[in-house]
């Protein structure tokens, strides 16, 4: 079984053309490439990756890969996950569109 990990997912997403970094700002998630804040209602979750650390939980992150309809910019945003997740990446999840959309 192959086990992908974080630096293999976001490589794969990067060659797929998710090749904007996003950072949570307090106004929402900036795409750093493109220079844009955007709410994170706007933007559309194409697919979630995890990762559950084996013996640490400090370990545990999630990879979202976003699109934005309005423009078309497309890239990752990567978060600790569990314990570790600072607060305002906790809000800007919890505002995401709570279904990836597959395509």
């Amino acid at each position: 079984m192959f086990t992908e990990t974080l630096s293999q997912a976001v490589d794969r997403l990067t060659a797929a053309g998710y090749t904007d970094d996003f950072r949570a700002e307090s106004g929402g998630l900036w795409a750093i490439a493109a220079d844009v804040l955007y709410r994170p209602e706007s933007l559309a979750i194409d697919e979630v990756v995890r990762f559950e650390g084996i013996t640490d939980p400090a370990d545990e992150a999630i990879v979202f890969a976003l699109h934005s309809e309005e423009d078309g910019v497309k890239g990752t945003y990567t978060v600790a996950y569990g314990p570790g997740m600072g607060a305002l990446d906790a809000e800007m999840i919890h505002r995401l569109p709570n279904n990836p959309r597959r395509r």
